[in-house]
Protein backbone atom coordinates (compact mmCIF):
# COMPACT_ATOMS: atom_id res chain seq x y z
CA UNK A 1 0.00 0.00 0.00
CA UNK A 2 3.07 2.28 0.73
CA UNK A 3 4.41 1.51 -2.68
CA UNK A 4 0.81 2.59 -4.16
CA UNK A 5 -0.43 5.31 -2.32
CA UNK A 6 3.00 6.84 -1.17
CA UNK A 7 2.37 9.40 2.03
CA UNK A 8 2.10 12.97 1.17
CA UNK A 9 5.12 15.45 2.21
CA UNK A 10 2.37 17.53 4.61
CA UNK A 11 1.58 14.02 6.50
CA UNK A 12 5.46 12.27 6.71
CA UNK A 13 7.69 13.06 9.53
CA UNK A 14 10.79 15.09 9.45
CA UNK A 15 12.81 12.02 9.05
CA UNK A 16 11.03 10.46 6.71
CA UNK A 17 12.69 11.69 3.27
CA UNK A 18 15.90 10.40 4.52
CA UNK A 19 14.65 6.84 5.54
CA UNK A 20 12.92 6.50 2.28
CA UNK A 21 16.08 7.87 0.22
CA UNK A 22 18.28 5.01 2.00
CA UNK A 23 15.75 1.84 2.07
CA UNK A 24 15.15 2.86 -1.80
CA UNK A 25 19.64 2.86 -2.08
CA UNK A 26 19.70 -0.79 -0.33
CA UNK A 27 16.80 -2.07 -2.82
CA UNK A 28 17.09 -3.08 -6.18
CA UNK A 29 15.08 -2.79 -9.16
CA UNK A 30 14.55 -6.58 -9.38
CA UNK A 31 13.36 -7.09 -5.51
CA UNK A 32 11.31 -3.76 -5.56
CA UNK A 33 9.97 -5.83 -8.87
CA UNK A 34 9.35 -8.76 -6.37
CA UNK A 35 7.89 -6.68 -3.52
CA UNK A 36 5.22 -5.24 -6.06
CA UNK A 37 4.48 -8.82 -7.48
CA UNK A 38 3.84 -10.49 -4.52
CA UNK A 39 1.45 -7.89 -3.50
CA UNK A 40 -0.37 -8.17 -6.59
CA UNK A 41 0.03 -11.55 -6.52
CA UNK A 42 -1.86 -11.66 -2.97
CA UNK A 43 -4.59 -9.02 -3.98
CA UNK A 44 -5.34 -11.76 -7.65
CA UNK A 45 -7.91 -13.99 -6.73
CA UNK A 46 -7.15 -17.71 -6.94
CA UNK A 47 -10.66 -18.63 -7.43
CA UNK A 48 -12.49 -14.91 -8.40
CA UNK A 49 -15.90 -14.49 -8.57
CA UNK A 50 -16.92 -13.54 -12.01
CA UNK A 51 -20.05 -11.68 -13.76
CA UNK A 52 -21.67 -14.54 -16.05
CA UNK A 53 -20.79 -12.18 -19.22
CA UNK A 54 -16.86 -13.43 -18.80
CA UNK A 55 -15.58 -16.69 -20.59
CA UNK A 56 -12.31 -18.12 -19.89
CA UNK A 57 -10.26 -19.49 -22.41
CA UNK A 58 -6.15 -20.75 -21.46
CA UNK A 59 -3.30 -21.10 -23.25
CA UNK A 60 -0.79 -24.59 -23.11
CA UNK A 61 1.89 -22.90 -20.96
CA UNK A 62 -1.04 -22.02 -18.41
CA UNK A 63 -1.48 -18.48 -19.06
CA UNK A 64 -5.55 -17.18 -18.25
CA UNK A 65 -7.39 -14.95 -20.58
CA UNK A 66 -10.53 -13.67 -18.92
CA UNK A 67 -12.57 -12.37 -21.83
CA UNK A 68 -15.63 -10.17 -20.50
CA UNK A 69 -18.46 -9.37 -23.33
CA UNK A 70 -20.28 -6.42 -23.44
CA UNK A 71 -22.49 -4.40 -24.83
CA UNK A 72 -21.21 -0.95 -26.16
CA UNK A 73 -24.09 0.95 -24.39
CA UNK A 74 -24.40 -0.28 -21.35
CA UNK A 75 -23.96 0.75 -17.69
CA UNK A 76 -24.25 -3.04 -16.19
CA UNK A 77 -21.11 -3.86 -18.72
CA UNK A 78 -18.99 -1.20 -17.24
CA UNK A 79 -19.24 -2.72 -14.23
CA UNK A 80 -18.48 -6.17 -15.63
CA UNK A 81 -15.36 -5.00 -16.91
CA UNK A 82 -14.10 -3.89 -13.30
CA UNK A 83 -15.27 -6.55 -11.17
CA UNK A 84 -13.46 -8.50 -13.61
CA UNK A 85 -10.42 -6.43 -13.62
CA UNK A 86 -9.88 -5.88 -9.91
CA UNK A 87 -10.47 -9.98 -8.95
CA UNK A 88 -7.60 -11.27 -11.49
CA UNK A 89 -5.59 -8.16 -11.30
CA UNK A 90 -4.25 -8.84 -14.76
CA UNK A 91 -0.51 -8.84 -16.39
CA UNK A 92 -2.34 -7.31 -19.68
CA UNK A 93 -5.92 -5.65 -20.56
CA UNK A 94 -6.56 -6.30 -24.22
CA UNK A 95 -9.45 -3.84 -25.20
CA UNK A 96 -11.60 -3.51 -28.58
CA UNK A 97 -9.69 -0.58 -29.91
CA UNK A 98 -7.53 0.31 -32.84
CA UNK A 99 -5.10 3.67 -32.63
CA UNK A 100 -7.71 5.89 -34.67
CA UNK A 101 -10.35 5.10 -31.81
CA UNK A 102 -8.08 5.44 -28.88
CA UNK A 103 -9.10 9.07 -28.81
CA UNK A 104 -12.19 7.71 -26.91
CA UNK A 105 -10.37 6.76 -23.71
CA UNK A 106 -8.90 10.07 -22.86
CA UNK A 107 -12.19 12.02 -23.43
CA UNK A 108 -15.07 13.10 -21.02
CA UNK A 109 -18.27 11.42 -21.10
CA UNK A 110 -19.67 15.35 -21.81
CA UNK A 111 -16.81 15.44 -24.89
CA UNK A 112 -18.13 12.30 -26.01
CA UNK A 113 -21.62 12.30 -26.06
CA UNK A 114 -21.18 15.96 -27.93
CA UNK A 115 -18.77 14.64 -30.92
CA UNK A 116 -20.94 11.20 -31.02
CA UNK A 117 -23.65 13.40 -31.80
CA UNK A 118 -22.28 15.74 -34.27
CA UNK A 119 -21.68 14.62 -37.91
CA UNK A 120 -20.62 17.38 -39.68
CA UNK A 121 -18.54 18.04 -43.43
CA UNK A 122 -15.42 18.00 -41.54
CA UNK A 123 -15.93 14.54 -40.37
CA UNK A 124 -16.95 13.45 -43.67
CA UNK A 125 -13.78 15.15 -45.21
CA UNK A 126 -11.61 13.63 -42.99
CA UNK A 127 -12.97 10.41 -43.14
CA UNK A 128 -13.09 10.46 -47.31
CA UNK A 129 -9.21 11.93 -46.78
CA UNK A 130 -8.30 8.70 -44.49
CA UNK A 131 -10.02 5.86 -45.99
CA UNK A 132 -11.02 7.02 -49.70
CA UNK A 133 -14.53 7.64 -50.50
CA UNK A 134 -16.57 4.77 -50.19
CA UNK A 135 -14.91 3.23 -47.24
CA UNK A 136 -15.00 7.10 -45.49
CA UNK A 137 -18.89 7.44 -46.17
CA UNK A 138 -19.45 4.03 -45.40
CA UNK A 139 -17.61 5.17 -41.67
CA UNK A 140 -20.24 8.04 -41.83
CA UNK A 141 -22.83 5.89 -42.24
CA UNK A 142 -22.09 4.14 -39.37
CA UNK A 143 -21.27 7.14 -36.94
CA UNK A 144 -24.66 8.24 -38.05
CA UNK A 145 -25.96 4.74 -36.46
CA UNK A 146 -23.84 5.44 -33.24
CA UNK A 147 -25.10 8.53 -32.94
CA UNK A 148 -28.60 7.74 -34.01
CA UNK A 149 -28.41 5.21 -30.59
CA UNK A 150 -26.62 7.96 -28.26
CA UNK A 151 -29.08 10.41 -29.12
CA UNK A 152 -31.89 7.60 -28.31
CA UNK A 153 -30.38 6.46 -24.94
CA UNK A 154 -27.93 9.91 -23.99
CA UNK A 155 -25.37 7.51 -22.95
CA UNK A 156 -21.59 8.03 -25.07
CA UNK A 157 -19.90 4.52 -26.41
CA UNK A 158 -17.25 3.05 -25.08
CA UNK A 159 -17.70 3.30 -21.71
CA UNK A 160 -16.46 -0.43 -20.78
CA UNK A 161 -13.08 0.84 -22.57
CA UNK A 162 -12.71 3.63 -20.31
CA UNK A 163 -13.40 1.82 -17.19
CA UNK A 164 -11.04 -0.72 -18.36
CA UNK A 165 -8.50 1.60 -18.98
CA UNK A 166 -8.50 3.38 -15.69
CA UNK A 167 -8.62 -0.01 -13.47
CA UNK A 168 -5.64 -1.96 -15.94
CA UNK A 169 -3.59 2.21 -14.46
CA UNK A 170 -4.73 1.03 -10.45
CA UNK A 171 -3.05 -2.73 -11.02
CA UNK A 172 0.78 -2.65 -10.70
CA UNK A 173 2.76 -3.86 -14.31
CA UNK A 174 -0.51 -3.96 -16.32
CA UNK A 175 -0.36 -3.06 -19.54
CA UNK A 176 -2.89 -2.25 -21.72
CA UNK A 177 -3.13 -2.87 -25.15
CA UNK A 178 -5.16 -2.05 -28.30
CA UNK A 179 -6.67 -5.52 -29.69
CA UNK A 180 -8.34 -4.31 -32.90
CA UNK A 181 -7.86 -3.80 -36.65
CA UNK A 182 -7.03 -0.74 -37.63
CA UNK A 183 -10.83 0.83 -38.80
CA UNK A 184 -9.68 1.90 -42.40
CA UNK A 185 -8.55 -1.87 -42.99
CA UNK A 186 -11.87 -2.81 -41.75
CA UNK A 187 -13.84 -0.70 -44.16
CA UNK A 188 -11.74 -0.48 -47.32
CA UNK A 189 -11.93 -4.71 -47.11
CA UNK A 190 -15.88 -4.53 -46.68
CA UNK A 191 -16.49 -2.22 -49.08
CA UNK A 192 -14.66 -4.48 -51.14
CA UNK A 193 -16.77 -7.27 -50.58
CA UNK A 194 -20.13 -5.54 -51.50
CA UNK A 195 -21.70 -5.51 -55.26
CA UNK A 196 -22.59 -2.03 -56.15
CA UNK A 197 -26.25 -2.58 -55.16
CA UNK A 198 -25.37 -4.14 -51.70
CA UNK A 199 -23.43 -0.88 -51.05
CA UNK A 200 -26.73 1.34 -52.12
CA UNK A 201 -29.02 -1.00 -50.33
CA UNK A 202 -26.60 -0.45 -47.35
CA UNK A 203 -26.10 3.17 -47.17
CA UNK A 204 -29.94 3.44 -48.11
CA UNK A 205 -30.54 1.73 -44.58
CA UNK A 206 -27.85 3.23 -42.39
CA UNK A 207 -29.59 7.04 -44.14
CA UNK A 208 -33.01 6.68 -42.93
CA UNK A 209 -32.29 4.98 -39.49
CA UNK A 210 -35.01 6.31 -36.96
CA UNK A 211 -36.58 3.35 -34.66
CA UNK A 212 -36.25 4.59 -31.13
CA UNK A 213 -34.08 2.48 -28.99
CA UNK A 214 -34.18 1.74 -24.85
CA UNK A 215 -31.89 0.67 -22.57
CA UNK A 216 -33.36 -2.88 -21.61
CA UNK A 217 -33.26 -3.18 -25.95
CA UNK A 218 -29.25 -2.76 -25.19
CA UNK A 219 -28.94 -4.92 -22.25
CA UNK A 220 -30.83 -7.67 -24.34
CA UNK A 221 -28.58 -6.85 -26.50
CA UNK A 222 -25.68 -8.54 -24.58
CA UNK A 223 -26.39 -11.72 -26.44
CA UNK A 224 -25.42 -9.66 -29.88
CA UNK A 225 -23.18 -7.19 -30.76
CA UNK A 226 -25.86 -3.81 -30.95
CA UNK A 227 -24.76 -2.92 -34.16
CA UNK A 228 -24.91 -5.73 -36.16
CA UNK A 229 -28.32 -6.26 -34.60
CA UNK A 230 -29.65 -3.31 -36.18
CA UNK A 231 -27.81 -3.66 -39.39
CA UNK A 232 -29.25 -6.99 -39.60
CA UNK A 233 -33.08 -5.71 -38.90
CA UNK A 234 -32.66 -3.06 -41.22
CA UNK A 235 -31.38 -4.11 -44.48
CA UNK A 236 -31.36 -8.20 -43.93
CA UNK A 237 -28.76 -10.55 -44.00
CA UNK A 238 -24.84 -9.36 -45.94
CA UNK A 239 -22.95 -12.71 -45.56
CA UNK A 240 -19.64 -10.87 -46.99
CA UNK A 241 -20.05 -7.85 -44.71
CA UNK A 242 -20.86 -9.94 -41.14
CA UNK A 243 -17.53 -11.73 -42.73
CA UNK A 244 -15.23 -8.41 -43.17
CA UNK A 245 -17.29 -6.59 -40.08
CA UNK A 246 -17.17 -9.45 -37.52
CA UNK A 247 -15.49 -12.43 -38.58
CA UNK A 248 -12.14 -11.52 -39.62
CA UNK A 249 -12.35 -9.18 -36.94
CA UNK A 250 -12.86 -12.63 -34.46
CA UNK A 251 -9.68 -13.80 -35.51
CA UNK A 252 -7.78 -10.11 -35.41
CA UNK A 253 -8.99 -10.32 -31.81
CA UNK A 254 -7.96 -14.00 -30.69
CA UNK A 255 -4.99 -13.55 -32.09
CA UNK A 256 -3.79 -9.94 -30.01
CA UNK A 257 -5.28 -12.01 -27.14
CA UNK A 258 -3.06 -15.05 -27.80
CA UNK A 259 0.05 -12.68 -28.36
CA UNK A 260 -0.90 -10.78 -24.95
CA UNK A 261 -1.16 -13.84 -22.90
CA UNK A 262 2.67 -14.73 -24.25
CA UNK A 263 4.42 -16.27 -20.46
CA UNK A 264 5.99 -13.17 -18.55
CA UNK A 265 9.85 -13.19 -17.69
CA UNK A 266 10.57 -12.07 -14.22
CA UNK A 267 13.60 -9.61 -13.82
CA UNK A 268 17.06 -11.24 -12.65
CA UNK A 269 19.67 -10.28 -10.10
CA UNK A 270 22.20 -10.83 -12.60
CA UNK A 271 22.71 -12.38 -16.24
CA UNK A 272 23.96 -15.40 -14.83
CA UNK A 273 20.82 -15.69 -13.14
CA UNK A 274 18.82 -18.46 -14.94
CA UNK A 275 15.76 -16.67 -17.30
CA UNK A 276 11.89 -17.81 -15.03
CA UNK A 277 8.80 -17.43 -16.73
CA UNK A 278 5.44 -17.23 -15.26
CA UNK A 279 2.13 -17.75 -16.85
CA UNK A 280 -0.28 -14.57 -17.56
CA UNK A 281 -3.43 -13.06 -16.69
CA UNK A 282 -4.60 -11.42 -19.59
CA UNK A 283 -8.46 -9.36 -19.61
CA UNK A 284 -10.05 -8.73 -22.97
CA UNK A 285 -13.03 -6.45 -23.35
CA UNK A 286 -14.64 -7.10 -26.34
CA UNK A 287 -18.73 -6.76 -27.51
CA UNK A 288 -20.17 -9.53 -27.01
CA UNK A 289 -20.93 -10.57 -30.68
CA UNK A 290 -17.61 -11.33 -30.83
CA UNK A 291 -17.10 -13.99 -27.70
CA UNK A 292 -18.35 -17.16 -29.45
CA UNK A 293 -15.59 -16.43 -32.93
CA UNK A 294 -13.15 -15.88 -30.34
CA UNK A 295 -13.99 -19.14 -28.97
CA UNK A 296 -14.50 -20.95 -31.87
CA UNK A 297 -10.70 -19.62 -33.14
CA UNK A 298 -8.88 -19.97 -29.97
CA UNK A 299 -7.24 -23.10 -30.60
CA UNK A 300 -6.46 -22.48 -34.13
CA UNK A 301 -2.85 -21.57 -35.45
CA UNK A 302 -3.72 -18.31 -36.89
CA UNK A 303 -2.53 -16.04 -40.00
CA UNK A 304 -3.41 -12.30 -39.62
CA UNK A 305 -1.45 -11.28 -42.76
CA UNK A 306 -4.65 -12.43 -45.16
CA UNK A 307 -6.97 -9.88 -43.26
CA UNK A 308 -4.94 -7.57 -43.27
CA UNK A 309 -4.53 -6.82 -46.98
CA UNK A 310 -6.68 -4.06 -48.56
CA UNK A 311 -8.06 -5.42 -52.22
CA UNK A 312 -7.66 -3.17 -55.12
CA UNK A 313 -10.85 -1.29 -55.50
CA UNK A 314 -13.34 -3.08 -58.31
CA UNK A 315 -14.82 -1.14 -61.51
CA UNK A 316 -18.20 -0.07 -60.00
CA UNK A 317 -15.89 1.75 -57.16
CA UNK A 318 -13.67 3.31 -59.69
CA UNK A 319 -16.75 4.20 -61.93
CA UNK A 320 -18.83 5.15 -58.57
CA UNK A 321 -16.04 7.49 -57.26
CA UNK A 322 -15.74 9.52 -60.63
CA UNK A 323 -19.98 9.96 -60.32
CA UNK A 324 -19.48 11.23 -57.30
CA UNK A 325 -16.61 13.26 -57.85
CA UNK A 326 -18.07 14.73 -60.94
CA UNK A 327 -20.98 15.91 -59.14
CA UNK A 328 -19.52 17.39 -56.67
CA UNK A 329 -17.79 19.64 -58.75
CA UNK A 330 -20.98 20.23 -61.02
CA UNK A 331 -22.67 21.52 -58.27
CA UNK A 332 -19.76 23.70 -57.15
CA UNK A 333 -19.48 25.22 -61.15
CA UNK A 334 -22.95 25.97 -60.75
CA UNK A 335 -23.36 27.23 -57.57
CA UNK A 336 -20.71 29.39 -58.59
CA UNK A 337 -22.06 30.48 -61.54
CA UNK A 338 -25.41 31.14 -59.80
CA UNK A 339 -23.62 33.12 -57.49
CA UNK A 340 -21.74 35.39 -59.77
CA UNK A 341 -25.10 35.86 -62.49
CA UNK A 342 -27.32 36.84 -59.12
CA UNK A 343 -24.28 39.70 -57.79
CA UNK A 344 -23.89 41.03 -61.79
CA UNK A 345 -27.59 41.36 -61.02
CA UNK A 346 -27.96 43.10 -58.23
CA UNK A 347 -24.66 45.25 -59.42
CA UNK A 348 -26.58 46.50 -62.20
CA UNK A 349 -29.71 47.27 -60.37
CA UNK A 350 -28.18 49.70 -58.05
CA UNK A 351 -28.93 53.37 -58.50
CA UNK A 352 -25.34 54.32 -59.04
CA UNK A 353 -24.57 51.68 -61.20
CA UNK A 354 -27.70 52.69 -63.44
CA UNK A 355 -26.46 55.97 -63.73
CA UNK A 356 -23.01 55.07 -64.76
CA UNK A 357 -24.09 53.17 -67.84
CA UNK A 358 -26.59 56.16 -68.14
CA UNK A 359 -24.08 58.51 -68.63
CA UNK A 360 -21.64 55.80 -70.65
CA UNK A 361 -24.40 55.57 -73.40
CA UNK A 362 -24.60 58.95 -73.16
CA UNK A 363 -21.25 59.50 -74.31
CA UNK A 364 -21.19 56.58 -76.67
CA UNK A 365 -23.88 58.11 -78.77
CA UNK A 366 -22.40 61.33 -78.87
CA UNK A 367 -19.50 59.98 -80.74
Amino acid sequence: QAAADPMSSSDAPEDGPKETSSVSQNISDADAFKILLEMKMKKRQKKPTLPSTVTELDTEDGSKVYVVGTAHFSDSSKKDVVKTIQEVQPDVVVVELCQYRVSMLKMDEKTLLKEAKEINLEKLQQAIKQNGVMSGLMQMLLLKVSAHITEQLGMAPGGEFREAFKEASKVPFCKFHLGDRPIPVTFKRAIAALSFWQKVKLAWGLCFLSDPISKDDVEKCKQKDLLEQMMAEMIGEFPDLHRTIVSERDIYLTYMLKQAAKQIELPRASETEPRKYIPAVVVGVVGMGHVPGIEKNWNSDLNIQEIMSVPPPSASSRILKFVIKATVFGLMGYGCYRIGQRTVQFILSMPAAQSYLQKLTEIRSQH
